[in-house]
This record gives C-alpha cells, structure tokens and sequence, in this order.
C-alpha cells in the first residue's frame, strides 16, 4: 500500500452542505476502490492564483489516503468530470 494525498479545490460559490457532499464523495470513491482514508485537512476558502472559471476564490481540502497504485487513476477519471471541483491533484507520497 502506497500514501497519497489528493487536493481538491472545491468551488466557493455553493453551500456548505453541497461541499461536504462533494468532500464525501471523494471518500467513498477512494474506499469503493479498495483504498483507506487516513486523513481529510480542510484549509478553508483560499484565494486562488489565478481565475478559475470566473471564480477568485475557492475552498482547499486535502485527503490523505492509502491505497495500491491502481487508485490514484482510478479516482481521478472519476473526479474530472464532478461538479463544483475546479481543480484535483494526486501525489504519491514519499516514505
């Protein structure tokens, strides 16, 4: 099992409750295809670097999980085409 940590920039036009939906379904994404979660730091509203469909402002969370290498891909197919997720990184972290 490799650590990975996915970011996810989440639009800051929507309500809280749609975030922590979109934020759920990144989890049960990750748990679907045999990875855990070990860890979700949420950063908050953010100002982004540059605009982003329009947007200034978005919300940052990072999840930390563990997973075999198949995964990372797997979810990120998946996240491309979500709704209210501007941005998405996965990275493998180093041991």
């Amino acid at each position: 099992m490799n650590k990975y940590e996915l970011a996810v920039v989440v639009n800051a036009k929507i309500e809280d409750e749609e975030r922590a939906q979109v934020i759920e379904k990144v989890k049960d994404m990750i748990t679907r295809f045999g990875g855990n979660v070990t860890d979700v730091d949420e950063w908050g509203k953010r100002r982004l670097a540059y605009e982003i469909q329009k947007m200034k402002e978005a919300y940052y969370y990072f999840v930390h999980f563990e997973a075999d290498a198949t995964v990372p891909g797997e979810i990120e197919q998946r996240i491309r085409i979500m709704d209210n997720v501007l941005r998405y990184l996965c990275v493998k972290q180093e041991a």
